[in-house]
């Protein structure tokens, strides 16, 4: 008897155990990437945009609203980059923790029908990728401190990692001439990306991809191609790429690749975040090269 006892408490403990994990809720899946590297089997992680989805034009469904209510975290990117965020909070109410990873990031502004908007796509510079990591780290450590050397530790191995892909990625990028850094993309959303190797992006759409591009701005566009001769046009993951292969066409161009903006890939190499700014220098460096 005392046997059975012992075995039956021992499995209500495991079973406390398992269900004291914290919850963590983030909001896309470059976001939940990062977050399961850093935190390992210590959470119990849900993410709302998955990957090659596009976050821009999500829906939040009833059990969304739930997720959020049930979170101890919720990770965020900022930047105005979930506007359906704040409704479903709303909704929800939640009284989960809110991180926005982009804490503490310079923003590039850009003109949006003649106002300035802040650009949320910061992730696509590694610097701020390092911003993200040490406040999703911080955050994680706040949430559950017994598990803080853990925390740290992954931490400090990621941005190792981090820190390789950046001096591979200065290193390559010098070598590119100033002349060969014009790009087409479907939506605006490498300016980070620009900022950091004086790469030139531009785009049928803005910083969001719910409006569509009028036919007189897609014809400018491909006289801008044309006249300036770029080559370099890129289709997105999240986006359909009739568009883009229509522009080139017509501007005597070819479509250099796929190029990861805003969601990772269901599988393969750029279903991790590091994997896909790995995937996105590799591209543009085989376009971009004279």
């Amino acid at each position: 008897m005392r046997v059975l006892l012992a075995l039956c408490l021992g499995f209500s403990s495991l079973f406390l155990q398992a269900e004291e994990k914290p919850r963590v809720l983030t909001t896309f899946s470059i976001l939940a990437d990062m977050t399961r590297q850093l935190a390992g089997e210590h959470i119990e992680l849900i993410n709302l945009v998955g990957p090659d989805e596009d976050a821009h034009v999500f829906q939040p469904r009833p059990a969304d609203a739930l997720a959020l209510r049930q979170a101890d975290l919720i990770i965020a990117n900022g930047l105005g980059f979930e506007p359906w965020l704040e409704r479903l909070l709303a909704s929800s109410e939640s009284s989960a923790r809110r991180l926005d990873a982009s804490r503490g990031v310079l923003p590039i502004w850009l003109e949006e029908q003649g106002q300035p908007v802040a650009d949320p796509h910061a992730w696509q510079s590694l610097s701020n990728a390092e911003l993200y990591v040490r406040n999703i780290s911080q955050a994680l450590i706040a949430l559950d401190p017994a598990h803080q050397a853990d925390y740290q530790a992954r931490r400090d191995a990621y941005l190792k990692e981090l820190h390789a892909l950046l001096r591979e990625a200065n290193q390559r990028m010098a070598g590119l001439p100033l002349s060969q850094r014009k790009v087409l993309t479907s939506h605006d959303a490498f300016a980070y990306l620009g900022q950091a190797w004086q790469l030139q992006f531009i785009a049928p759409q803005g910083l969001s991809t719910q409006a569509e591009p009028s036919a007189g701005e897609v014809a400018q566009l491909i006289r801008q191609l044309r006249a300036e001769g770029i080559r370099a046009v890129f289709v997105e993951n999240i986006r359909d790429p009739r568009l883009i292969q229509q522009i080139a066409s017509e501007a005597g161009a070819q479509v250099g690749g796929t190029l990861y903006s805003d969601a990772l890939a269901s599988e393969g190499p750029a279903s991790t975040y590091l994997g896909m700014f790995k995937h996105n220098l590799d591209t543009l460096l085989a376009a971009l090269k004279p």
